[in-house]
């Protein structure tokens, strides 16, 4: 799943009890837990109201604020589908020495533009030390569940390999025991038996199964048509509501945004939610703010440490956004709401 790939993300960045670490409350729980999982601490930043992913100024106030190596990593999440600029995160982490995993769940296929012109498609490597992707059944490609992690790093690689799997390797030129061993006493043997195998550290049973990874590679061939479709459902959006006084912001029409949602801002939230569920059109709420869930305000978070978040929570709603909406189903929706609002 995403979550498993976040988690060993986490522990291939070495993450340790008290080493803290950078993340947006408006994400799923997840890009948070893969931290305390490992027993680190996770430092919340707000959001930029605009795009609504996590505010690089707000990280540079962290950082500066306190002593260097302070903090050990971010996790910026490309939220909705938007690309968060790397490029920048990747200034701040050489600056203060620390590392990079990009939750890029919601964004295969998205990108952003780098200071030279250059297209930096997410996961790509380029500026962050790991990517995560997830395949979920409401993603862009669906394997029932699953997730996926990028790295341009082999031994990180060759760690993720073995800890994905209960920490065994079969990789004979990193064996610890040696060929006598192995072969049950025979001195003379020039390589290592078929059977053996090292379990080298403690791991996980995070493989895929065949089944989900056959399911997802004749996703991936459907994959750029669904995303296209995905910006031209945006698109109308966009146009249908980007003059309405009774929305206060939306995801809008941005280069390299995959769309995995579409995000609307609007007055009177919850009652617009329940008339739309009425009508049958399932609109949801993306996310209630990770920093006020009973977990971490058990750790001390509070109402008000994040205004940002808390006033994008107080208004925000997605619309349907996946490549089989129909025409007349988004003109139903964007309707419904204007009638909500006569």
């Amino acid at each position: 799943s995403g979550t498993a790939a976040l988690h060993l993300s986490a522990i291939a960045m070495n993450v340790k009890p008290g080493d803290k670490v950078i993340t947006t409350p408006i994400t799923f729980v997840a890009s948070a837990n893969c931290v305390r999982f490992c027993g680190g601490e996770v430092v919340f930043a707000d959001i930029d109201p605009e795009t609504y992913l996590i505010d690089i100024n707000c990280i540079k106030q962290l950082l500066e604020n306190a002593p260097k190596g302070t903090y050990k990593g971010i996790i910026p999440v490309d939220f909705t589908g938007r690309a968060v600029n790397l490029e920048e995160y990747r200034k701040l982490a050489d600056k203060y020495e620390l590392w990079i995993i990009e939750d890029a769940c919601h964004a295969p296929g998205g990108f952003f533009v780098d200071s030279n012109g250059v297209k930096q498609n997410c996961g790509n490597g380029k500026f962050a030390d790991l990517a995560i992707f997830s395949f979920h059944p409401v993603k862009h490609i669906a394997c029932g569940e699953g997730g996926m992690i990028t790295t341009n790093n082999f031994d990180v690689y060759m760690q993720l390999l073995r800890l994905r799997s209960h920490g065994i390797t079969k990789n004979n030129d990193n064996y610890f025991n040696s060929k006598e061993f192995a072969t049950g006493g025979y001195i003379n043997e020039a390589t290592y038996p078929g059977w053996y195998m090292e379990m080298q550290q403690l791991g996980y049973n995070y493989r895929l199964t065949d089944i989900q990874s056959a399911l997802g590679l004749s996703q991936i061939k459907r994959a750029s048509e669904g995303i296209n479709r995905r910006k031209d459902i945006a698109n109308v959006y966009f146009n249908a509501f980007k003059n309405k006084d009774y929305v206060l912001g939306q995801s809008g029409v941005v280069e390299g945004h995959a769309y995995h949602l579409y995000v609307i801002e609007v007055k009177n939230r919850l009652n617009l939610y329940k008339y739309m569920h009425s009508q049958n059109i399932l609109a949801q709420i993306h996310y209630i703010p990770a920093h006020l869930m009973p977990y971490y305000r058990n750790e001390g978070y509070k109402e008000g440490d994040y205004p940002q978040v808390e006033e994008y929570y107080k208004h925000c709603l997605s619309l349907p956004m996946y490549p089989t909406l129909t025409t007349e189903e988004q003109n139903f929706v964007i309707e419904t709401v204007n009638n909500f609002y006569k």
